[in-house]
């Protein structure tokens, strides 16, 4: 039994206070208490909705809520079979009634019992479509209207047919394609991001599902290498002289289109120094950007 099925009771989002309804551990018990409580006559309901509406008269709140929490059971009783425990669907119904109450005008002629059904299956509609999947299913109010109508008219589990879908759609006056598209979120299941065994954990959705690249450590080591590659260099050239940024540049940093790089005997003939003075400078200036490059970062 889920946390909140261990006890049936229901603060009164609707009257403003707390109504304390019946609190039985066991939910037969609940149900039995219920349906022993007595009903209203039309004159006694009116007479209590007036004191409520009046003067806020929140124990004539209490009696309309209570000798309706019948209601509230029967109608969560439909909806079992969403796999949604019965207690939880009882007490979103309860939160229904009390919405009602707060909300019924006995000079409009009309019973309490038929105003309540809407806010009851409003209710329960709403705590169904957060909890059923982890995704919601359906958003938009036809959306919802749709899901719950084909829930009732599918004869069995099996997937439609065409002739089915073109029916179904025409008795709910919607497309063919919002039916197939319904039916094909209902007939998914929640599935684990990452597998609760390590035998299966090549075949969980997180393996094949994970772009490394993405990653944010990854994105931001790439950004900064990118940076150091340009901006970096630049910095890390200008703390040369420039003997020493010509024999970089010509060494590491030329391609074919720029005449491509020189080799030490080439640049020592250049500068008038021999090849082994020319790697001594190289050198010297490599470890020189190499400093200047580890402050830029």
């Amino acid at each position: 039994m889920s946390k909140r099925s261990s006890m049936i009771v229901a603060p009164s989002r609707a009257a403003g206070a707390e109504l304390a309804l019946p609190a039985l551990g066991n939910l037969d018990a609940y149900i039995s208490a219920v349906h022993r409580m007595p009903m209203l006559t039309a004159e006694q309901e009116i007479e209590l909705a007036t004191r409520y509406r009046d003067h806020e008269d929140l124990d004539a709140a209490r009696e309309l809520v209570m000798s309706h929490l019948r209601l509230a059971v029967s109608i969560a009783r439909q909806y079992l079979g969403y796999g949604l425990p019965h207690a939880d669907l009882i007490q979103e119904g309860n939160v229904g009634l009390m919405k009602a109450v707060k909300r019924f005008d006995p000079t409009r002629g009309v019973r309490l019992v038929s105003f309540a059904i809407h806010w009851i299956r409003a209710e329960i509609h709403e705590y169904v479509l957060r909890n059923w999947r982890l995704v919601k299913l359906a958003t938009t109010k036809a959306q919802r209207k749709l899901f719950f109508n084909l829930r009732s008219n599918k004869v069995d589990h099996h997937t439609m047919t065409g002739d089915e879908v073109d029916a179904l759609a025409e008795k709910l006056n919607v497309s063919g394609a919002d039916v197939v598209e319904m039916e094909t979120r209902m007939g998914g299941h929640d599935m684990a991001l990452e597998s609760q065994g390590d035998e299966d954990e090549r075949f969980a959705p997180i393996a094949y599902l994970q772009a490394p690249e993405a990653e944010p450590e990854r994105v931001i080591a790439a950004r900064e290498r990118t940076r150091l590659q340009g901006e970096g260099i630049e910095h890390a050239l200008a703390s040369l002289d420039e003997r020493s940024r010509r024999i970089v540049e010509t060494r590491w940093l030329r391609d074919d289109d720029d005449g491509g790089t020189k080799t030490l005997h080439e640049l020592g003939a250049e500068f008038g120094v021999s090849a082994e003075r020319i790697r001594q400078i190289e050198t010297k200036a490599l470890q020189k950007m190499k400093v200047a490059l580890a402050e830029y970062a």
